[in-house]
């Protein structure tokens, strides 16, 4: 059985092929700097096929990064499959599920349009995931099993406490408005994992996991489960990230509204598009960017990524005594994964707390016989496509293949009594005309044999009177 892992983000799709029954990775890649200048990677895992590694390709819209993807599989050359028949489900990364998702569900048509009701709730992330469903359906057709494995699925063991906005609570009641948050397949993956390399169960231990890349977002991970999250409502809340503005005061909404005669649509447009670390450089929302910018002279991209920064320590430092302490410190995605320079800079200043940086090893070392907190924190690269190929999506992709199965069972079974009960009327049908037959036959031999016998005591008759007259 393939499986093809779709996580198409704001700015980036990732893509798998594997087969999760063997645990063998087909092909894998990335498609950046979507709406830029697109950067095209596959990596076929079959020897002798090429390796693409960001090579210049135009995607303007996720569109063209999903179908870039299809072209790369089937390549008559270089593909690792001889055609989509040969993808057996699709598994999606989605964002915003709302209320009405808690786990990983087949996709309909019911759940696309519950899909598209949450566009308002993640503006930059749901029509992409709905892009890549579409693009896949459109190639694929609807008999090919999809599932949609949702970002805030883990975030709804938060208490009230943690979820709830300072409002009126109706506003909860009627609209359920209340922090979601999101990242959920990598923080549930990442807390799993470093609990594994820390040789303990993920219930014993508290963790601050940093998803850090074009979107951003930190959570604290208590006795496995998430009980506190940076992003909120929607992915808008929390850092400042690429082109989002995160937290801030809505006060300076209504402010900008009346001064430059905005209304709503464009205001939510600048927050998600024009602003964050872009919005602060005027450079870029690419961190590789802001780096070069800054060495170049550039303050305001030194200023953009200090900010974000910034941001990350200060959370570190809430879910530590929000949790009363910390046991590990996660670091993963684009970002926290490749960029030894922001960890560093983010570890700066958490002394207090016994962490320093290793920079050999490329991970944060806690002091613990050096300190009376004695707390650890390490860095942990993760990869989001394995997390759900491992976590949620293998489980709900294969459950979907099993409905089907049974479908296909019941269907066979129906069709089996069906000719069952088609063979009994046809054996019924021949054995009422064998029976009519046989009675014919019957009757017929019955009339010969009266006849027969009738003949004969005629003939006996005629002796006996002859005999008669003779001796008369």
């Amino acid at each position: 059985m393939n499986i093809l892992v779709i996580n198409a983000g704001s700015s980036s799709l990732k893509y798998q092929l594997l087969n999760p029954e063997t645990g063998v990775l087909l092909a894998k890649g990335l498609c950046e700097r979507i709406g830029i200048d697109g950067k095209f990677t596959y990596k076929p895992q079959i020897e002798g096929k090429q390796v693409l590694d960001a090579v210049d390709v135009a995607m303007p819209t996720h569109s063209e990064a999903i179908q870039a993807v299809l072209n790369a599989l089937v390549d008559k050359d270089n593909g690792v499959i001889g055609s989509m028949k040969e993808i057996d489900a699709v598994g999606h990364r989605v964002v915003h599920g709302g209320e009405a998702f808690n786990k990983s569900v087949l996709i309909t048509d019911e759940v696309m349009k519950a899909l598209e009701d949450c566009i308002p709730l993640a503006p930059l992330h749901n029509p992409a995931n709905i892009t890549g469903i579409n693009a896949c359906t459109a190639v694929m057709g609807k008999d090919v099993p999809q599932v949609a494995v949702f970002d805030t699925a883990f975030h709804q063991t938060m208490p009230a406490k943690a979820y709830m906005y300072a409002l009126p609570y109706e506003y909860y009641e009627n609209d359920k408005v209340r922090r979601y948050g999101f990242h959920g397949t990598s923080h549930k993956y990442v807390s799993q994992r470093a609990a594994a390399m820390l040789g303990k169960k993920p219930e014993e231990l508290k963790l601050i996991s940093c998803h850090l890349g074009n979107g951003s977002s930190v959570t604290a991970v208590d006795g496995g489960k998430s009980v506190d999250t940076s992003m909120g409502f929607t992915p808008l809340a929390g850092l400042p990230m690429g082109t989002r503005a995160g937290d801030l005061d809505a006060g300076i909404l209504q402010y900008l509204m009346n001064k430059y005669d905005m209304n709503i649509d464009t205001m939510l447009d600048i927050l998600n598009k024009k602003s964050g670390v872009q919005g602060v450089s005027g450079v870029s929302s690419d961190f590789r960017d802001l780096e070069n910018a800054h060495k170049e002279g550039n303050e305001r991209a030194g200023l953009a990524v200090d900010m974000f920064n910034y941001g990350v320590k200060k959370l570190i430092g809430a879910y530590a005594a929000a949790m009363g302490g910390v046991d590990a410190i996660i670091f993963t995605a684009g970002v926290g994964e490749n960029d030894a320079l922001e960890r560093m800079q983010i570890a700066s200043g958490l002394e207090y707390m016994g962490v320093k940086m290793d920079e050999d090893a490329k991970a944060v070392l806690a002091e613990a016989e050096k300190t009376k907190a004695g707390y650890e924190a390490q860095l942990k690269s993760a990869d989001e496509e394995i997390a759900r190929r491992k976590r949620e999506a293998n489980e709900a992709l294969q459950h979907a293949v099993d409905e089907r199965r049974a479908q296909a069972e019941q269907q066979a079974g129906e069709i089996v009594r069906k000719a069952r009960e088609d063979a009994a009327r046809e054996h019924e049908r021949v054995m009422e005309q064998a029976r009519g037959e046989i009675s014919e036959l019957m009757s017929a031999a019955a009339e010969k044999l009266v006849l027969s016998s009738t003949s004969d005591a005629y003939d006996k008759f005629l002796d006996t009177a002859e005999e008669r007259k003779d001796n008369g």
